[in-house]
């Protein structure tokens, strides 16, 4: 009897033992696998991730565009490679403007843009004839007897009227100057391979978020090679009584610049995502992505930073641009750039 006690007695301390290893590796395996899940979530949902850019969208085949690696230094010190990108300034993918209407009975196709208060308006001859009504001031008067609209005819007439300090001869003209001004243009951007972003942004020639530093004026280039550009300073443009119209892609010429936008119209290439997110339309100056506006089903994002960037899984940060009607693209820089 004693005998089978004692087996009993085993028997239930070997029930036990097993009990509690069988507790302890359920244990084991569930925070292995919870584990994994951390991980799992930390990868899908990480803001790091951080894209390259891209040197094959950019439209090299006509030769407007060059794209060579060089190694660089960024605002930051961050040592390493970047893109620099040689642009005659030309855009392959569209033609360039026309910019002024000829007469006040011309249609929205004779003439290009403007761009006030937010909105984007045809120049056409109804525009022109009706200024002094628009901006509610008399003195505006840009045609003739005959209805033919005052318009800049030579590039010293373009040189003359773009000038800060405009001569009263240049009064009530609209100002066009030709790509023909412009054919020996090249223009040279550096952009890093691999974005870095910055704990605070950078502002644009002291404009941005309160305590950023200063960066380059050139928002970002289009996949053609023409720049983004700083706003166009229409309060000074208007303030001679001459009108500097954009064309339909939301550019135009100045002499030292070449062609270049001040706003994002659609007009130029654009990459189509495959998630409804809005159309890519270049770099900016930091090599983070820009994107157009609105998604494809016409909504803006609502969780935009002062930079007008955010992040996805997909894309990691990038920017959506502004209106066109805005005159602007996007209003800081959240990553270094190259000096």
């Amino acid at each position: 009897m004693k005998i089978f006690e004692k087996l009993n007695i085993f028997y239930a301390v070997l029930m036990v033992m097993a009990l509690a290893f069988f507790v302890a590796c359920s244990s084991c395996s569930n925070s292995s696998s919870d584990a994994d899940t951390d991980a799992e979530i930390e990868e899908t949902t990480s803001d790091d991730l951080v894209m390259d850019v891209d040197p094959s969208l950019f439209l090299t085949d006509g030769g407007a565009v060059t794209v060579t690696l060089v190694p660089c230094t960024l605002s930051d010190g961050t040592e390493g490679d970047c893109y620099q990108i040689v642009t005659t300034s030309t855009p392959a993918d569209h033609t360039m403007g026309p910019w002024c209407p000829d007469n006040i009975a011309d249609g929205a196709e004779a003439g290009g843009i403007w761009l006030e208060n937010g909105e984007v308006y045809d120049v056409d001859g109804a525009f022109i004839q009706n200024m002094a009504t628009f901006y509610n001031d008399e003195n505006w008067m840009m045609y003739d007897e005959n209805g033919d609209i005052y318009t800049t005819e030579t590039e010293d007439d373009c040189a003359n009227a773009a000038n800060p300090n405009v001569g009263e001869e240049y009064a009530n003209f609209c100002v066009e100057c030709l790509p023909s001004y412009v054919t020996d243009m090249s223009n040279t951007y550096t952009i890093p391979v691999t974005p870095v972003k910055l704990a605070s942004p950078l502002s644009f020639g002291g404009f941005g978020p309160p305590g950023a530093s200063s960066a380059p004026s050139n928002r970002g280039l289009a996949f053609n090679g023409v720049v983004f550009d700083a706003p166009a300073p229409t309060d000074a443009i208007l303030g001679a009584y001459t009108l500097a119209p954009f064309d339909d892609a939301g550019g135009h010429i100045n002499l030292n610049a070449g062609y270049h936008y001040h706003a994002a119209t659609g007009v130029s290439t654009q990459v189509a995502q495959t998630d409804n997110h809005a159309a890519q339309i270049g770099y900016a100056m930091d090599g983070f992505a820009m994107y157009a506006q609105l998604d494809a089903d016409g909504n803006e994002p609502t969780d935009l930073d002062d930079c007008r960037g955010h992040t996805d899984s997909i894309r990691g940060y990038h920017y959506h641009v502004a209106a066109p009607g805005s005159n602007s693209f996007i209003d800081c820089l959240s990553g270094a750039y190259a000096e």
